[in-house]
């Protein structure tokens, strides 16, 4: 081999190197989870980049059915991009390494738009929470090419991780008019509503399910959709609804103890003891450890006068969370129907305590 051909196959082989790396990260991108998880504690959370929001949810009733959830912020992703700009090389004929540190100054000496750099740039500042400085780079990337649904979707995400919700709505909402058919995207603006309606004590709630229910629409076994729909249908009182969405999502994901509870819980909200009994315990059958779920169970037997049922779950219950304000106050007034008034009392100023 003479010195010329050395020299050919040295810039060939750097070529073909510096292809895979783009693909690689354009393809790490496109993998990454797009949904939201909702379940309350690491039941069937993946140990992946889940960040989480956690929400509240109670009754009106003397029982307080308490649930949670989280979002996890989802990596946009590049699919859309099918063909890498001048190099003619599709994404899908390639199996790239896997590099989750994109080189950007590689990146610019191979000619990547711009806009797609500051996207990739932000991405990186998300991953490190700096979230001001991610803004900044999606912004940069929208101001260079607008019609790039990605960085509105991002920056739409890095809003609601600083609680900015009327702005990342805006954000989903030119993502959506650019391609309307992500249903996650308009899961993420459902949340997004949901979390301002949870503000107004859950007026507007309805925008959210609308938002859930065109996300379901396009994607008919979107579980995190439905898991958000039964969520803010729990929060309208519209109990009738949560349970359909429950039965969906059970048929779906049967080891799902959150949503149990939560079927549980709209059972106990229509006065049906004995099926909001079968479905906390089944939610405890999955997750032994579902203080929350032993509570409920205590609430319905105690509604049944099985006095002795519900002590012992929530003797459960508070051995789980000792610091369960309300399950104190449950079995103080367990302890009172039984006639010991002394036990009542040191359970209702426990309560007292830990409520202040």
């Amino acid at each position: 081999m003479n010195k010329r051909e050395f020299i050919l196959l040295l810039a060939g082989v750097s070529a073909v190197i510096l292809i895979t790396v783009l693909c690689g990260i354009l393809f790490t991108c496109g993998k990454k989870d797009t949904q939201v998880k909702q379940i309350e504690e690491p039941l069937i959370v993946d140990e992946t980049e889940e960040e989480e929001i956690s929400i509240i949810e109670e009754s009106e009733n003397n029982t307080q059915v308490l649930e949670s959830r989280t979002i996890s912020r989802p990596l946009s992703s590049l699919s859309n991009l099918n063909r890498l700009r001048g190099m003619g090389v599709l994404v899908s004929e390639i199996d790239p390494v896997n590099f989750e540190n994109p080189d950007l100054d590689i990146l610019k000496q191979m000619g990547a738009d711009p806009y797609l750099i500051s996207y990739l740039a932000g991405e990186q500042f998300y991953r490190n929470s700096d979230f001001d400085k991610a803004i900044s780079e999606f912004t940069a990337s929208i101001n260079r090419y607008s019609g790039f649904a990605q960085s509105y979707i991002s920056r739409g995400n890095a809003w609601m991780k600083k609680r900015e919700y009327n702005r990342a709505i805006d954000d989903y909402t030119q993502a959506i008019k650019l391609d309307g058919k992500k249903a996650e995207v308009y899961n993420y603006r459902g949340f997004a509503r949901a979390e301002l309606a949870a503000k107004n004590k859950f007026n507007g709630m309805h925008l959210a399910v609308e938002d859930y229910t065109q996300a379901i629409s396009i994607n008919k076994n979107y579980v995190d959709a439905l898991v958000n729909r039964s969520y803010a249908y729990y929060q309208t009182g519209d109990f009738t609804r949560v349970i359909e969405d429950c039965d969906r999502i059970i048929a779906l994901e049967p080891a799902n103890a959150v949503i149990w509870n939560r079927r549980g819980s709209a059972w106990y909200a229509r006065e049906d003891d004995d099926k909001a009994i079968t479905d906390f315990s089944q939610a405890i059958k999955i997750k032994s450890d579902y203080a929350v779920a032993w509570y409920n169970r205590a609430n319905a037997w105690y509604n049944k006068h099985e006095l002795d049922k519900a002590l012992s779950d929530l003797n459960k219950c508070l051995a789980l969370n000792p610091s369960f304000a309300d399950a104190y106050t449950s079995r103080g007034k367990v302890f009172q129907s039984m006639g010991n008034n002394e036990s009542a009392a040191a359970d209702f100023d426990s309560a007292q305590r830990l409520k202040k």
